[in-house]
């Protein structure tokens, strides 16, 4: 080991190739290259293997980073991908979107000690890959027939998750989406440019190989109440993430021209799949020729941003009421946006949307300053008076994050408990819902969040529900007795 690891003195940080900008915001192909074999050894070696690995600490999935970066440098790369999937179920999913600078890699030791993260993000992607192409992925493969079934609402990164491990245990699963495609915001939600949707597809043919049926199309209180569903199944699991936009509260925020951030990506990722897509073709949805302002500045305000670049805007603006270094989104994602051509207009928040309210014209904003510290810690946005300024804005998108719809009444199961938030409620242990049987997992609990925390809500809530269905067939067993 002391021969191939330990060389972040003598060998620097080093990423993928990046396509030039100029290229790249004409397209929705993703960004970077692969690493070649020897420059993902090369960066693989520079793990110090350090004694308390924070990169895995600082995983939602405890990824064993540190041996599989060091099989990596060792040339076994089939171990090393063996050993990152044994946790992940969605590695070369995770590998492209994670914030790695909040997470693995903003905890790496070297980091700290000022010679550069190891590129952990881009190791997992070209492990993946490469097992992909080398046809390492096995296919799933059941446990042994338990005679039981499990439904799952949700076709997201949770829903997934959760579906792959109650297979492998055992128990006949069908997925229930809203959709016509299997992934929820893996697939609608989140560009081309940083994940392209093959790479989610061949990870849901997967599943369906392996005996996960899917019924897209089917809404829950529309196609069957939740009370009907738990009648076929054994057990529930909910997963359908949060999908209700907040809103603009200022003045014209109900003129035409102003859009929820999810609505106009979706209509985008659409398109490039090769939909009709009515309101993207009648320029409701497209960018294209105007000038755009995006309200928020977390991923989601980054992936609008860059996509109306990449659907011919005239010009893009970020609004952003807090500076750049408390933005919540990837500052890696900032500094994509930053060399596309997306203009930031720090310290700004909107007062009203001007025009008419069948058009929108611009965007009156107000200048802003940090004052002290909200309930949250971070420092409160505070008008600075007589400091307004005007934006021409054709297209208003609003990206100010996501709330959870009302599941109770879409699913008419007015005994489903839910939080203040709306969230739904569960037992901090078991992940049980207020319905004995119904389980739930991922942003319909937690909040809105990162794909990898869902992916590990969704292991989670499987065993807690292999658990409760074994506990209740041994109670059934014994009652006969």
């Amino acid at each position: 080991m002391a021969e191939r690891m330990l060389k972040f003195t003598v060998t620097p940080r080093s990423t993928p190739q990046k396509r030039p900008a100029e290229a790249r915001a004409r397209d929705f192909h993703e960004i970077y290259a692969d690493f070649i074999d020897a420059k993902a050894s090369e960066q693989a070696s520079r793990c110090s293997q350090c004694g308390v690995p924070f990169c895995q600490t600082h995983c939602p999935l405890h990824n064993n980073i540190p041996d599989w970066l060091r099989m990596t440098a060792e040339g076994r790369l089939e171990e090393a991908y063996a050993l990152s999937q044994a946790t992940n179920s969605m590695p070369e999913i995770c590998g492209r979107i994670c914030p790695q600078d909040r997470l693995c890699e903003g905890n790496c030791v070297i980091e700290q000690s000022g010679h550069g993260t190891v590129t952990i993000g881009a190791v997992e992607r070209y492990l993946s890959d490469k097992a992909w192409e080398q046809g390492w992925v096995r296919p799933l493969t059941a446990g042994a027939d338990r005679g039981q079934s499990v439904g799952v609402v949700g076709a997201g990164p949770a829903g997934l998750a959760a579906a792959e491990r109650l297979v492998e245990l055992g128990y006949k699963v069908t997925v229930y989406d809203r959709h016509d495609r299997a992934g929820g915001l893996l697939i609608y939600g989140i560009p081309g440019f940083k994940l392209e949707k093959d790479v989610v597809e061949r990870r849901t043919k997967r599943l369906a190989d392996g005996g996960v049926e899917f019924r897209l199309n089917f809404e829950v209180g529309r196609d069957a109440t939740l009370a009907e569903l738990k009648q076929r199944h054994d057990s529930l699991l909910v997963a359908t993430g949060v999908y209700a936009a907040r809103d603009l509260t200022v003045p014209g925020a109900g003129s035409e021209g102003v859009v929820p951030a999810l609505e106009y990506l979706i209509a985008s990722n659409r398109k490039t799949l090769g939909d009709h897509v009515p309101d993207y073709d009648s320029g409701r949805l497209n960018a294209a020729g105007k000038h755009v302002v995006v309200v928020g500045g977390g991923d989601t305000a980054m992936d609008c941003v860059r996509t109306a670049i990449r659907q011919g805007a005239a010009e893009v603006t970020c609004l952003y009421r807090r500076d750049k270094a408390n933005m919540p989104g990837s500052v890696r994602e900032v500094s994509h946006a930053e060399e596309e051509g997306v203009i930031f207009e720090w310290l700004a928040a909107p007062k009203s949307i001007t025009g008419e309210a069948m058009a929108a014209a611009g965007v009156r904003a107000a200048r802003m300053r940090l004052g002290p510290p909200d309930a949250s810690g971070r420092q409160s946005p505070e008008e600075v008076e007589g400091a307004d300024f005007e934006l021409k804005a054709d297209l208003v998108i609003k990206a100010l994050g996501f709330d959870p719809e009302d599941l109770p009444a879409a699913f008419q199961a007015d005994e489903l408990a839910v939080t203040r938030w709306g969230t739904l409620k569960t037992d901090f242990r078991s992940m049980m819902t207020s319905i004995p049987g119904v389980f739930a997992a991922g942003d319909i609990v937690r909040g809105a969040s990162l794909v990898v925390w869902a992916i590990r809500d969704g292991r989670d809530a499987a065993e807690a529900i292999h658990r409760y269905l074994t506990a209740h067939a041994s109670a059934a067993l014994m009652a006969a007795e």
